[in-house]
């Protein structure tokens, strides 16, 4: 099997290179993939891709590769892949569900304490030498309500935490599974304090965030979205912070990230840059200005113990490809 690896960062290249099997004929590539990516001619004949978030797997894209029958998702997520066009020249989609709940879970409530308690303040206050008290006051989260919006494998992660600060827990999702307190969304929105997002991105959920969702939230709330960027509507995010509608927002991703990359010294992600953008980037980049908002950049997902189950969820599914597995759990799309 002939795989082209995209989005390859030199801890996979080391990890796959020990532990790939010598019957897959790999290449690998730090950029990532899209319609106007170069694309040389001896590797038009692929059997599989192998790519992160990053690429842009949309019909342009994957009819440059005939022979194409596999795609190896490294990621929980698979907005970034036109669905369609695979099933209709039946390749199929594999993805690595579930690789990193505590590690995302975590890096949420990371952002929350780190907003909510003043970290970056008191460590400027100590770099400057001014410190003042009242301009370093947190907020205790004990007793206080966060809303969870999508109650996944993440999403649980997260009430789990919450609960042992003491927080009240409201949960909103489309699917109500489990014992968690489940409400309505307007009901989650006007009660609580905090508000961490962690559903998928998808029709349903694109600016579920919006002008007309934050307007119902508290004066004193905090979003927290370690999920995808564009559940929220930058713009109206960027209003309710500058007109103090809401108290902060701690970012781990945001709307059009191939703008914020571009600004990196070292971005290899290889983005097709959309007009549609600039006005959404020049929001995020106001709010980059203001003291209530932590922006990073994409990194929730990024620890050793994660990457190294990525990687091995993915040669689990290339192994199960090669065995025609088509059970194989992590099938997203036959």
């Amino acid at each position: 099997m002939k795989i082209l690896f995209y989005d390859t960062k030199k801890f996979e290249l080391d990890y796959l290179l020990e532990k790939i099997g010598s019957n897959i004929e790999s290449y690998f590539f730090k950029n990532s993939l899209n319609s106007k990516t170069y694309i040389d001619e001896k590797y038009h004949d692929a059997d599989a891709i192998s790519a992160f978030v990053f690429s842009k797997l949309d019909e342009e894209t994957l009819a440059k590769f005939k022979n194409l029958k596999f795609i190896f998702l490294r990621s929980v997520g698979y907005s970034n892949v036109d669905l369609n066009y695979c099933k209709k020249r039946n390749i199929n989609v594999f993805n690595t569900p579930n690789y990193g709940n505590s590690t995302v879970a975590e890096y949420a409530f990371s952002l929350l304490l780190t907003l909510s308690k003043k970290i970056i303040e008191a460590r400027d206050a100590i770099f400057v030498g001014e410190i003042e008290q009242e301009n370093l006051r947190g907020i205790e989260l004990y007793s206080k309500t966060i809303g969870v919006i999508g109650v996944g494998a993440i999403g649980r992660k997260v009430i789990n935490i919450a609960h042992g600060f003491g927080m009240e827990v409201l949960a909103y999702d489309i699917n109500k599974n489990g014992a968690y307190n489940f409400v309505e969304l307007d009901e989650l929105l006007k009660k609580s304090d905090f508000i961490s997002i962690n559903c998928p991105l998808n029709d349903k959920t694109r600016n579920l965030i919006d002008k007309i969702a934050i307007s119902k939230m508290k004066k004193n709330a905090i979003i927290i979205n370690s999920a995808r960027g564009e559940i929220i509507d930058s713009e109206a995010l960027y209003w309710a912070l500058a007109e103090n509608k809401i108290k902060g927002a701690a970012l781990d991703v945001i709307e059009c990230e191939e703008y914020m990359c571009q600004n990196w010294k070292k971005c290899c992600k290889n983005f097709e840059l959309k007009n549609t953008c600039l006005k959404k980037f020049f929001f995020i980049q106001k709010m980059l200005q203001l003291p209530n908002v932590i922006i990073t950049p994409h990194n929730a997902y990024n620890t050793t113990e994660a990457g190294k189950r990525i990687l091995d969820m993915t040669l689990s599914n290339i192994q199960s490809a090669i065995n025609f597995n088509y059970s194989a759990k992590n099938l997203v799309l036959i």
